[in-house]
């Protein structure tokens, strides 16, 4: 039955809001933003961006979960009971389902690239080229049955960790693989920075070019901010509900915050100079999204010594990131059905896991033999990806900021960052003031911006 769970240790809790924070999102979509807008200068502003409107956000959502000191439905229901503030929690439990099933199968992707590195099947022809890497990118996306086998061994290995429950599973896991990710960034930020004409990528990337700031890449901006903390999925709501009462919120944030700006910061330091080696630096495509990963880095991969075991052990960071993020997702689910049905963590766990092996799969095969079956012209993979990033995301942390800034009573935010007067918090009008304030007109930018 649910028990009142908390993290053991703070290494723990750390390691495992980061890891729920760390993904995708941080390994190949802030080299692609940051090439677009303007190198370092982005950087800045990307700092910015987390200051003023990530760590506001990202308390509000723990002042939610520790006070609520639950799922994220209930967490409001207990806060504000006879409201219909709960409904929020319920947008925030749809959109971190429904990204839970496209995720899987894009972290199913890393697990194919981590075999196909291991056995070589990657690079079978040593005089590919990106053209071919694209081939063999698009060949296996949308094939019918191999995408969707590797989902389904990364839903497998979610499910072996998520029934294990919240100290011996979660806690455990992200203690070993989140050391292990920042140990695989470093070594491969310094294999980067031996390669020739290293340092012209290092100047791209650290050196800011303030004529190129426009106020299409401070949106761009304050979009990674919010999107590379895991903001509006229920995920902190929940993970902050298993913290002590001891813990130090601000602190907590602000360590959150650093430690997946220090992943963001070594991808930059391990993709800019890599490509600046290799030429790549003037086809902003080579930069891009699934094309950064799965067709720019195995062809520089194909030119350095030791291909197979540097590309291994990339895909084995990628799917580190990729494996705590979904764990992270399904475990909003996992709690809520443990909260409201008072079932063992084992049938909870299958229960939310089981419609996910449909959900997945109907992604999977969206980008291959379905393809012709859309939704508003869009795949099926692409609609949920839309939807929830661009709309549902942003309303979630939008009401959020506001429950906490002007429903609950304005005691309520400074007695979860005072610990209920223990701690000394000098930040606490300042972070008041942009929960109340300044997020929420942020986020409304970002949503026009969508819409726009």
């Amino acid at each position: 039955m649910a028990q009142n769970i908390k993290f053991r240790t703070r290494l723990g809790l750390i390691a495992a809001t980061v890891g729920s924070a760390v993904g995708l999102g941080n390994i190949w979509r802030f080299p692609s933003e940051v090439q677009q807008n303007g190198g370092a200068a982005f950087l800045l502003l990307y700092i910015g961006c987390v200051l003023i409107l990530g760590i506001p956000v990202m308390l509000s959502e723990f002042a939610i979960g520790r006070g609520g000191n639950s799922d994220s439905i209930t967490s409001y229901s207990n806060l504000s009971p006879h409201s219909k503030w709960y409904l929020n929690g319920w947008l925030a439990v749809v959109a971190s389902y429904l990204i839970a099933g496209y995720y899987m199968v894009v972290a199913g992707w890393t697990l194919e690239y981590l075999w196909s590195s291991i056995t070589g099947e990657l690079y079978t022809n040593e005089l590919m080229t990106g053209a071919q890497y694209v081939d063999h990118m698009e060949s296996f996306i949308t094939s019918s049955w191999r995408p969707v086998m590797w989902t389904w061994i990364m839903l497998g290995l979610n499910i072996v960790v998520l029934v294990r429950g919240v100290n011996k599973g979660i806690e455990r896991i992200s203690n070993v693989l989140m050391p292990l990710l920042f140990v695989m960034l470093v070594a491969f930020a310094c294999v980067s920075l031996s390669l020739p004409n290293a340092q012209r990528g290092v100047e791209f990337f650290f050196k800011p070019d303030f004529s190129k700031i426009t106020q299409s890449n401070i949106i761009s901006a304050l979009g990674q901010a919010f999107f590379s903390l895991s903001l509006g999925m229920g995920i902190l709501i929940t993970y902050s509900s298993y913290y002590p009462a001891k813990t130090n919120l601000t602190r907590t944030s602000v360590i959150v915050s650093i430690l997946g700006f220090i992943v963001a910061l070594l991808m930059g330091v391990i993709i800019f100079p890599a490509a600046t080696a290799f030429g790549l630096t003037e086809n902003p495509e080579a930069l891009r999204g699934t094309t950064l990963v799965f067709v720019t880095l195995p062809e520089i991969f194909a030119n350095i010594p030791l291909t197979r075991f540097w590309s291994a052990l990339f895909f084995l960071l990628l799917g580190v990131a990729a494996f705590t993020s979904t764990i992270s997702l399904c475990e909003v689910h996992t709690k809520l059905i443990q909260s409201k049905f008072q079932l063992s963590r084992n049938k909870s766990c299958m229960t939310v896991m089981a419609p996910l092996f449909v959900l997945s799969a109907c992604c999977s095969m969206s980008l291959g033999p379905w393809s012709e079956y859309t939704i508003f012209g869009k795949t099926l993979f692409d609609f949920l990806d839309n939807i929830t990033t661009n709309y549902m995301l942003p309303t979630c942390a939008f009401f959020g900021c506001i429950f906490v800034g002007w429903k609950m009573p304005k005691t309520f935010l400074h007695s979860e960052l005072s610990n209920y007067g223990s701690l000394r918090n000098p930040f606490i009008t300042p972070i008041t003031v942009a929960v109340r304030y300044i997020a929420p007109a942020l986020i409304v930018i970002i949503l026009l911006s969508q819409l726009m």
